[in-house]
C-alpha cells in the first residue's frame, strides 16, 4: 500500500486496515532487533527509500515504573500504528521499544512524523495513568538524515547504529590495547620528531606570514567534530573553493589524475595547488605536516591507525554508503587505503579499504600498518 495515500485513511489504525495487537505478534530481541535495522540501512543505501525508527524509552526499566497491565497497554497502542510488514522489536531490552517503518515516501516524511506522533501520543494518554504516560518518551531517528556541517552529529547518528555499539562491547578488550597503542605509539613519535617539529616550526615561520600551526574542522566517528591540527603548508587566509570543487569531482568519480613525479601514474590530488608554500610543498610531500596530529591521537580524537578524517564540505557530497567510513572507527593518521595506493586510488576503491579495516581491524593489523606507513610516505615523495 502506498504510505502517503494510507495516511489519509481514518479507520482501521494508522495504515489502513486494523493492525494485530502486538501482544499476539513476535517483538523481536534486541540483538535480532538491531541486526534489522543494520540490513534495513544496507537497504536504503541501495534503494535510497528511506526508513524510520520509532523508539518508545520507558525509563529505568518495566519493573520498575511498569506494571504487567500497562506494558500490555502499551503494546497495544503501538500495535495501532504497525503493519504487519513492519518490524518491532526491544531496542533495549525491558527499556525500550522500536518500530521501523520501511520505505518511506521522502516527500511524506513530516506528515509521516506528525501523524504518528498525534495518533501514538493521543492513544497512550487514553489507556495510560498521567504518572506512567509521563514516563515515557517517543522519538523518531530517520535514515538517512540530511547532513547539515552547522548541526552537531553525535546525538542522533549513533541511535540508527546499535549493531556498531555492541560490536564494540565485544571488541571491548582490543579497543583497549587500540588505546593502549595509541598513546605510547604518539608519546614515542613525538619525542623522536621533536627536532624535526622545531625545524619545521622555524621555516614555516621565517618563510611566510602566518601560524605556525593550522586548525581544521575535522569529521571524526559518529560525526562528531574536532580540530585537527597541521603544520601549515598553506598561505593564511586562503580560499578552498578550488580544492572544494576538485573534491566534489573526487568523490563523483569524474576527477582526472596529475601527473606526479615521474612516476608515471598519476594521483588524485590538486598537484598545482597556489595556495601551498615553498615550505609548505615539502612538508606536504614528506607528510611532516602531518606530524602535530600525533597530539590529536593523545586527546582521543584520532587514532594512529584508521580512516583519514574528513572536512565537512567533503562528506556533504557522500553518497550514503560513504558514510559508513566516518561512523565504523575512529580516524587515523595513517589507514589501510594509505598504504595501499594513497592518492593514485579513486575515491569508491579507497573508501571500499577504509570499510574493509573497519570491519577487520584489529591491534596486530594496526602493528603491520604502521610498520608499512614509512614505505608508504617515501614512495609518495618521489
Amino acid at each position: 500500500m502506498n504510505f502517503r495515500r494510507s495516511l489519509d485513511l481514518a479507520d482501521g489504525g494508522l495504515f489502513g486496515a486494523p493492525a494485530e495487537p502486538l501482544v499476539d505478534r513476535a517483538v523481536v530481541s534486541e540483538e535480532a532487533f538491531s541486526r534489522m535495522i543494520a540490513l534495513e540501512r544496507k537497504r536504503t543505501e541501495r534503494s535510497h527509500k528511506p526508513f524510520v525508527l520509532m523508539l518508545l524509552d520507558m525509563g529505568d526499566g518495566i519493573s520498575t515504573h511498569l506494571g504487567e497491565g500497562s506494558l500490555r497497554k502499551v503494546l497495544q497502542v503501538l500495535s495501532g500504528a504497525t503493519r504487519e510488514t513492519d518490524v518491532v522489536g526491544w531496542y533495549k531490552e525491558a527499556l525500550s521499544v522500536g518500530v521501523m517503518f520501511t520505505e518511506i515516501d521522502p516527500e511524506g516524511k513530516r506528515q509521516v512524523f506528525n501523524t504518528v506522533l498525534a495518533r501514538v501520543t493521543r492513544a497512550l494518554e487514553e489507556n495510560l495513568g498521567r504518572e506512567e504516560f509521563n514516563k515515557l518518551t517517543l522519538s523518531f531517528h530517520w535514515f538517512p538524515d540530511e547532513y547539515h556541517r552547522e548541526l552537531p552529529r553525535k546525538p542522533n547518528t549513533t541511535v540508527l547504529y546499535p549493531d556498531l555499539a555492541r560490536r564494540d562491547r565485544a571488541r571491548k578488550s582490543f579497543r583497549i590495547l587500540k588505546r593502549a597503542m595509541d598513546i605510547g605509539g604518539s608519546l614515542v613519535a613525538l619525542i623522536l620528531t621533536g627536532p624535526i617539529c622545531i625545524a619545521a616550526a622555524v621555516a614555516i615561520k621565517l618563510t611566510s606570514k602566518g601560524p605556525v600551526f593550522f586548525r581544521q574542522e575535522r569529521v571524526g566517528q559518529y560525526g562528531t567534530r574536532f580540530g585537527l591540527l597541521k603544520f601549515r603548508s598553506m598561505y593564511a587566509n586562503n580560499n578552498c573553493s578550488a580544492h572544494k570543487q576538485y573534491v566534489a569531482q573526487l568523490i563523483a568519480g569524474v576527477a582526472e589524475k596529475s601527473p606526479s613525479n615521474g612516476n608515471g601514474q598519476g594521483v588524485y590530488k590538486l598537484t598545482r595547488d597556489p595556495r601551498i608554500t615553498s615550505v609548505g610543498a615539502i612538508l606536504r610531500r614528506t607528510s611532516l605536516d602531518e606530524l602535530p596530529q600525533f597530539i590529536n591521537v593523545l586527546k582521543g580524537e584520532m587514532s594512529l591507525v584508521g580512516p583519514r578524517p574528513a572536512i565537512d564540505y567533503e562528506v556533504e557530497q557522500y553518497d550514503l554508503w560513504h558514510r559508513h567510513r566516518i561512523m565504523e572507527v575512529k580516524p587515523g593518521v595513517t589507514g589501510l587505503w594509505q598504504v595501499n595506493g594513497r592518492n593514485r586510488l579513486a575515491f569508491d576503491d579507497g573508501v571500499r579499504l577504509d570499510l574493509l579495516y573497519a570491519k577487520s581491524w584489529s591491534p596486530w593489523l594496526d602493528l603491520k600498518i604502521l610498520l608499512r606507513t614509512p614505505r608508504a610516505v617515501v614512495e609518495g615523495a618521489h
